[in-house]
């Protein structure tokens, strides 16, 4: 099957000047010239851009974990800081559930995977060994974003230092 010559030169600007392709695509779109869209480039783009929020919402629950790892693991060095990443990226994962609700169900796929890059985040921002944490999770979800949870401390005490 031969590739229409228009095809040919929007596949070659996807891959000379990105931005520019997605200019084109759009205005393709915009003037319903189907057949002059590059399908396998633009196809590919969507799935990617699924992806990147599936990524996003496993990159902030790491990181939202790890932060509640060393706050409950090292209760001496809590910080204010710590504070602002665990509030930061509570509501950051709240917006982008907001923004994206199919994305619900993947939190429970996710936490695994999640839990680990929350591990070595600890490890490595903490002179605590691996085997100081739990080999899964210690947290239910429901905990991890409820802005009135961090382990080792009362609830009613956080809640009114925020």
């Amino acid at each position: 099957m031969q590739i229409p010559e228009a095809n040919r030169v929007t596949s070659n600007l996807y891959e000379a000047d990105f931005y520019a392709w997605t200019q084109e695509q759009a205005s393709l779109l915009r003037d319903r010239q189907w057949g002059q869209l590059d399908l396998p480039n633009l196809i590919e783009e969507i799935e990617s851009l699924g992806r990147q929020e599936r990524q996003e919402l496993r990159n902030r629950l790491g990181i939202l974990i790890g932060h509640l790892l060393k706050w409950n693991y090292q209760p001496q060095r809590r910080s204010r800081s710590w504070f602002a990443t665990i509030r930061i990226q509570r509501r950051d994962i709240t917006r982008l559930l907001k923004e994206n609700p199919s994305l619900k169900p993947y939190l429970d796929e996710v936490l695994p995977q999640a839990y680990e890059t929350a591990k070595d985040l600890a490890i490595g921002e903490t002179d605590l060994s691996e085997s100081t944490f739990p080999a899964h999770c210690p947290y239910r979800l429901l905990e991890i974003l409820s802005d009135r949870f961090y382990p080792g401390e009362p609830s009613e005490l956080v809640s009114s230092t925020s």
